[in-house]
C-alpha cells in the first residue's frame, strides 16, 4: 500500500490518519507462516514545523512453534511504529535516524513488515518460564517431570564416590 506523502512533505497538509490492514499470511518466518490473520495498523503521520513524523501501532496475533518445547503457541503483538520521514538526507550519517522517501510515496506494508520483524524476540517461547523438553526422553517438561536419571559428568564421578563412603 503506497501512501502519497507529497502534500505532507511540502507542508500543504498537516496530518494524515492511518487505518490499514495487511495480509502477511504468505510471508514465511522460520519455516512457518505465523500471521494467518491481518495485521492492523492505526495511527497518524503529522507535519509539525516541517518535521514529518509517523506515530502508529501494528496489532496482530501470531501463531508459532515454541523454540524451547516445540508446542504450538499464540501471541498477541502491539508493535510501536515511530519514525521520522524525510524526502532526502543532508548527511549520510543520518541514514539510520530517518526513513527516506525520495519520491513522496511510503510503502506502509513494507515498513510494517520490517517493524514486525525487528520487534520479534530472537527466541519465540510459549511462555516466559518454558522448561523445554528433556534431552534424553523428549518429554515436555512443562507437563511434568520425566523419569530420566540425570547424567553424571564423568569428571565429577570420583567426587560422588566420596559422598557414598
Amino acid at each position: 500500500m503506497l501512501i502519497d506523502l507529497e502534500p505532507l512533505l511540502q507542508g500543504g497538509k498537516t496530518k494524515l490518519e492511518l487505518d490499514a490492514a495487511f495480509d502477511f499470511s504468505n510471508e514465511e518466518l522460520d519455516g512457518g507462516y505465523p500471521f494467518s490473520s491481518p495485521v492492523s495498523v492505526k495511527g497518524s503521520i503529522v507535519n509539525r514545523a516541517g518535521i514529518v513524523t509517523m506515530e502508529a501501532a501494528a496489532s496482530c496475533t501470531m501463531q508459532y512453534i515454541c523454540d524451547r518445547c516445540a508446542a504450538p503457541a499464540e501471541k498477541t503483538l502491539c508493535v510501536p511504529m515511530t519514525h521520522t520521514l524525510v524526502a532526502e538526507l543532508n548527511r549520510e550519517d543520518d541514514a539510520d535516524a530517518y526513513i527516506v522517501i525520495p519520491d513522496g510515496k511510503l510503502d506502509l506494508a513494507q515498513l510494517t513488515w520490517e517493524d514486525l520483524l525487528l520487534f520479534l524476540p530472537s527466541k519465540l517461547l510459549c511462555r516466559d518460564d518454558c522448561k523445554g523438553i528433556c534431552p534424553q526422553c523428549g518429554k515436555n517438561l512443562n507437563e511434568g517431570t520425566c523419569e530420566c536419571k540425570k547424567e553424571i559428568d564423568p569428571r565429577f564421578a570420583a567426587l560422588l564416590d566420596l559422598l557414598d563412603s
